[in-house]
């Protein structure tokens, strides 16, 4: 019999449509100056163009789009640090300032969302529980990385695998949050450069005790 390929039904797509326009409307909003706190669902949906019903079918409550769009951030985030490798093609100090460079310019495009996310962070235990175990992801792929330099001899055996790549994800998020809050984008380049060298002299390719 013929395999068929099933295809996503139109109330998919018109699902799919409206949630992307929520989102999106969301992130209009916070560019425009009002904080996530202030901000209503009857805003939203009227943004969107949606009753707050409809609103309701798509959503559970306001931190529910919230986790959602700060899913999808971390992900992009997330597939910008790993496709860094220390030996791969755009591996090495200038390959890694690179990296931090795309990921300041990915925060920078949804500086807002950012900002909204440490917002409700610093009050909400679900938004700041979901933001830390994301942050997990990026130590674990770190630590992985670092035990296979070490296996390779390229990074020293004394090094903490687990201890490095929490104080690099941790505090370099920090560095980058910050820059991003606090700066126009001038210095950008320089920033990203400087964690790059911080780390790969530090951590990578830090001399043997």
């Amino acid at each position: 019999m013929a395999s068929t390929t099933r295809r996503p039904s139109k109330s998919a797509d018109r699902r799919a449509a409206l949630e992307n326009r929520i989102l999106s409307v969301i992130e209009e909003c916070l560019r425009g100056g009002v904080t996530y706190t202030e901000l209503s669902v009857e805003q939203i949906a009227n943004a969107a163009g949606i009753s707050r019903s409809t609103f309701y079918l798509y959503f559970r409550d306001k931190v529910d789009v919230l986790l959602r769009l700060s899913g999808s951030l971390k992900e992009e985030s997330y597939k910008i640090a790993a496709s860094w490798t220390p030996t791969g093609s755009d591996g090495g100090v200038e390959g890694l300032a690179r990296t931090y460079g795309l990921i300041l310019r990915h925060y920078r495009e949804h500086a807002a969302l950012l900002a909204a996310i440490n917002e409700v962070a610093a009050y909400d235990s679900q938004v700041h529980e979901v933001w830390s175990a994301d942050q997990h992801r990026f130590i674990d792929n770190l630590v992985r990385v670092l035990k296979t330099e070490q296996r390779a001899g390229r990074t020293p055996a004394d090094i903490d695998p687990e201890l490095a790549a929490e104080l690099i994800v941790r505090g370099g998020g920090q560095v980058l949050a910050q820059q991003v809050s606090g700066s126009d984008g001038s210095d950008d380049d320089a920033v990203a450069q400087e964690l790059a060298r911080s780390y790969w002299y530090g951590v990578y390719r830090r001399p043997e005790s």
